[in-house]
């Protein structure tokens, strides 16, 4: 295998706005495997809280790597995955790139799709939500009516004002609404929203809490009005039964974790523990949501649109229709970079 790196821009439609921080451009870092006349294309994606993964340290890391990337033999991504976790175990976000890069190789050479190569169907699996971005409340309904008709809207919250946002959205759809605080909330504050955000349609609570709050996190569990699903306490594969009787699910994301190898792993571990599945996304291109849509059977909720959030795309892959993933007729993730970014 050959391996080539490139840093890429990503503008956004709109200033992009979590408890965090706000983006208006997203750096990540695509990733190319070449072998057997066919390339694999995976995508790492940068991050306000975790700052100290970005593009070019992603870069770096890789680099470091490679010839021990390039000696390897693509038999089967799982394997290979294991075989580089001690390479790269440090940077889950460059592995993650190097995962999905060598899946989408692997279904290419195979002339299959990932998900038909793991003996999956494509029927029956969930809707993406459209996500909206903090804002003053005017222009989150504008957001909203921009990609109006998705069966759900997250909504990120962590502000003085989170009831009356959700209140004032709800005026303007009949959509299901999940709420995403990324840490932003105490214990009293989840459970004094969680009966009322109930009542205006909210479907579960993602991450109310900061991620080392096991006795707040397992006080909501036990009484909150609605699920608690896990994001920022569920990392990687180790996190997974950590999360039982503390949240109602979790929220894998192929970049913390390393990949779909690894995302793979935590599902089956929740499914066995009882907990919902959800995949979620960073911010990326059809490159990284292509790669997050092989999973979609295995999972009960998905949040998959982080190519529609970006102003420009850099390619062809697994698109969204308000909500509902359309897969193209194509091998392996199905990404074909556009002409415009070979």
């Amino acid at each position: 295998m050959k391996l080539f790196l490139r840093e890429i821009d990503l503008p956004l439609r709109h200033a992009f706005t979590i408890s965090q921080g706000t983006t208006t451009v997203q750096k990540n870092l695509l990733v190319e495997l070449r072998g057997g006349g066919f390339t694999g294309y995976g995508e790492g994606a940068s991050s306000h809280a975790y700052k100290k993964f970005t593009a070019p340290v992603m870069r770096a890391d890789l680099e470091a790597a490679r010839a021990r990337i390039e000696a390897e033999q693509l038999d089967d991504p799982a394997a290979l995955w294991d075989r580089l976790l001690p390479v790269l175990g440090h940077n889950r976000f460059a592995l993650c790139a190097l995962d999905e890069a060598a899946h989408d190789l692997w279904g290419k050479q195979r002339g299959a799709p990932v998900w038909k190569l793991w003996g999956l169907e494509q029927r029956g699996t969930p809707l993406s939500d459209y996500t909206i971005g903090i804002d003053p409340v005017e222009k989150m309904v504008a957001k909203m009516r921009e990609f109006d008709g998705w069966p759900i809207y997250k909504i990120k919250l962590g502000t003085p004002d989170d009831l009356a946002i959700v209140r004032e959205l709800r005026r303007h759809t009949d959509a299901i609404f999940r709420v995403d605080a990324n840490c932003a909330w105490t214990v009293e504050q989840a459970l004094a929203l969680a009966p009322e955000l109930k009542k205006f349609g909210v479907e579960f609570i993602e991450q109310p809490l900061r991620a080392g709050e096991w006795a707040g996190a397992k006080k909501l569990f036990a009484e909150s009005a609605l699920p608690i699903i896990a994001d920022e306490s569920c990392l990687v594969p180790e996190d997974v039964d950590r999360c039982a009787g503390h949240f109602h699910g979790i929220n894998v994301k192929l970049t913390k974790a390393g990949g779909l190898t690894p995302a793979r792993r935590m599902i089956r571990r929740a499914r066995e523990l009882g907990l919902q599945t959800m995949v979620g996304c960073m911010t990326e291109s059809s490159v990284g949501i292509s790669a997050i849509a092989q999973l979609l059977p295995l999972l009960d909720y998905v949040d998959m649109d982080g190519a529609v959030l970006i102003a420009q795309d850099i390619a062809s892959g697994v698109r969204l229709e308000k909500g509902r993933a359309i897969f193209p007729n194509e091998n392996g993730n199905g990404v074909q970079l556009l002409p415009e970014f070979k």
